[in-house]
């Protein structure tokens, strides 16, 4: 497979091609401690057939701490070689593979909905395990034993005479030793959503007031609406609406400081350290910058570029995550494109910022019903738009037989020999317009996915009838240098 790195904010190939990404999570977030051999999901010819026929070229391969390493330096090799089996049967269909070791509420030791670290690294010094009274994520907003094993994560608390960020990093060296010349490698995600541990408790509260004090306070939004509408059994989700971009960001910029100094001295040197690490191991594969929990809201997101002893890595990405407040509940449909356009806008930024590449880590939602799909679509097109590769939040099994695969599965541009300039599916017309500047000749073609059967294309006002192709299949194409517009009729 060809080996892919950077160069500005773009991904390219080994030949110079700019490269666009489009895939899923697939995330097995079950704990089991000792005892756990299997990936929980069954990942075989079936998946990759369905899988590549939506032009997926892209998996993000998570899986938590604690049974990959339930004892201290006491690794889980039965599991890993399922993994490894996993990356390999990727690496054969041409799927490209980024592992990301996940967590969520720091682990199912400090809060009964969590995972991640195993019981000896979760060190919540006297406090127990929180339990779950209304959503999982409250774990995040008032569990003490979360914000402690956080803070003790950041500050290296010893275990056994070794502090515990030293021990993560001597887990990735482990992984990377084992990945590191797989040829599908794209790259590695050292922590899923970091959270500020006590910091982002007080936070979390300094949010609640400020919603209050908006509320109370905005011109922009109708008080006897609100109410009339929290009232009204047909119009209660609607409340929402007048939270608006600009009035939402209104609210969550009151936790702008707490996230610069989380971000700037302890996530970013967590992030360096894990860098070392690795590169110690390896030169392979792509190094990526997440933001942390908060700024899935639009927190603007203060991460440095990675370093490693000093110098900027060359190798490394923004992989952001973001979602509208009704994600994971049935009112999904009534997701707000304004808000989540922003939010995503602020993420633009940062990239611009680091200036590096960007794949959205984690994205989208699911409800019953098409009636969301709308805002899929959107979401898409801003990608699109930004020029972002992508991995869907989240794949389940029985997902690519779903009627949400219909929206996801679109065409896209997977390489392009030369730099792009735009490219835009007009779903009404049933086009697809790629624009691209080429400066030199290229041995291997532009690479357009049909998600549709093919009827016509046009390569520079010319209609070129030798590439047409069936749904689920390529289309591959040569140019000479100059600018090029090739437009796709389905």
């Amino acid at each position: 497979m060809d080996k892919i790195s950077t160069a500005g904010l773009k991904f390219v190939d080994e030949f110079g091609r700019e490269r666009i990404f489009s895939g899923f999570n697939i995330v097995d977030k079950q704990n089991y401690g000792e005892g756990k051999e299997k990936y929980a999901f069954n990942i075989n010819e079936d998946f990759f057939a369905k899988y590549k026929a939506r032009g997926f070229n892209i998996i993000r391969l998570g899986f938590s701490w604690d049974p990959i390493e339930p004892n201290p330096e006491q690794y889980n090799e039965a599991l890993l070689d399922d993994i490894e089996r996993i990356v390999d049967e990727c690496n054969k269909h041409g799927i490209y593979v980024f592992l990301d070791v996940h967590q969520d509420c720091y682990s199912t030791h400090c809060h009964d909905a969590g995972n991640g670290a195993p019981l000896w690294a979760s060190l919540m010094d006297n406090y127990k395990q929180t339990k779950t009274k209304f959503v999982w994520a409250e774990g995040y907003f008032i569990s003490k034993s979360v914000h402690r094993a956080f803070d003790n994560f950041w500050t290296n608390k010893e275990f056994q005479g070794r502090g515990i960020q030293d021990r993560y990093a001597d887990l990735w060296v482990h992984l990377v030793e084992r990945f590191k010349d797989k040829p599908n490698l794209f790259g590695f995600d050292f922590l899923n959503e970091p959270f500020p541990g006590k910091s982002g408790g007080k936070l979390f509260k300094k949010l609640i007031s400020n919603v209050v004090k908006v509320t109370l306070t905005d011109k922009r939004i109708k008080k006897w609406q609100l109410i009339k509408d929290g009232l009204s059994k047909d119009r209660k989700i609607q409340v929402l609406d007048q939270y608006t971009a600009d009035v939402f960001t209104k609210i969550v910029m009151a936790g702008d400081k707490i996230i610069e100094e989380f971000d700037t001295q302890r996530y970013s040197p967590f992030l360096n350290r894990m860098a070392e690490a690795v590169r110690k191991v390896t030169d392979n594969g792509i190094l990526f910058v997440d933001n942390c929990y908060y700024s899935n809201l639009g927190i603007p997101c203060h991460n440095l570029p990675i370093e490693v002893e000093g110098k900027r890595e060359s190798k490394q990405c923004f992989s952001p995550h973001g979602y509208d407040l009704m994600v994971d509940t049935p009112a999904y449909k009534y997701a707000n494109n304004g808000r989540v356009g922003a939010l995503f806008a602020e993420h633009r930024r940062t990239q611009e910022r680091l200036g590096v590449p960007c794949l959205v880590g984690e994205w989208g939602g699911n409800a019953e019903g098409t009636e969301w799909f709308p805002h899929v679509e959107f979401l898409l097109d801003t990608f699109a738009g930004y020029k972002w590769s992508s991995t869907y939040w989240t794949y389940y099994e029985g997902i690519l037989d779903m009627p949400l695969l219909d929206v996801l599965g679109r065409p896209y541009p997977k390489a392009v020999t030369g730099d792009i300039v735009e490219y835009v599916h007009n779903r009404e017309e049933n086009t697809f317009t790629l624009k691209y500047n080429q400066e030199k000749e290229f041995e291997v073609p532009t690479v357009i996915f049909a998600h549709k059967d093919v009827k016509s294309v046009n390569v520079d006002g010319a209609e070129q009838k030798d590439l047409l192709v069936k749904a689920g299949q390529d289309i591959e194409l040569k140019t000479a240098p100059g600018k090029h517009e090739v437009v796709v009729y389905f």
